[in-house]
């Protein structure tokens, strides 16, 4: 990235090869890891967590470079369409949605939803394999 310093949220996934995270994959690291980037908090020495959502969104998305296979990218962002969204969440065996208002601050006093696929196929065991020591 071409900055001097920035701080974004995200996760870090092992994708399968159609592109669906594999959470056991990436506790038993398997696979190559990749960082999925939802929302950018500083920005060269700027604060970014009062500004609306979408403008976070929108700035994060001209940092992040563009590759072919990259190691760190944005992740997918839409306002509207959200049952169609949640079906294909559903028929794709994801986890859930991560639903936020569109000018929402980045606060702990801001509410979000988790919106969460019940029938989703890797929730079950998941405490026991992140909280068991080595």
């Amino acid at each position: 990235m071409k900055v001097r310093s920035a701080i974004l949220d995200g996760e870090i996934v092992v994708k399968d090869a159609t592109g669906r995270p594999i959470f056991l994959d990436l506790m038993r690291r398997r696979g190559n890891a990749s960082f999925i980037a939802f929302d950018l908090l500083w920005l060269n020495g700027k604060d970014f967590r009062r500004k609306p959502l979408l403008e976070r969104k929108r700035a994060l998305a001209r940092i992040i470079p563009r590759r072919r296979r990259p190691l760190i990218e944005v992740g997918i962002w839409l306002y509207g369409g959200c049952l169609k969204l949640f079906q294909l969440v559903v028929d794709h065996d994801l986890e859930g949605i991560v639903a936020k208002r569109k000018d929402g601050a980045y606060l702990a006093s801001t509410p979000w939803l988790k919106i969460k696929n019940p029938g989703y196929s890797q929730a079950e065991g998941r405490g026991d394999l992140v909280n068991k020591r080595r």
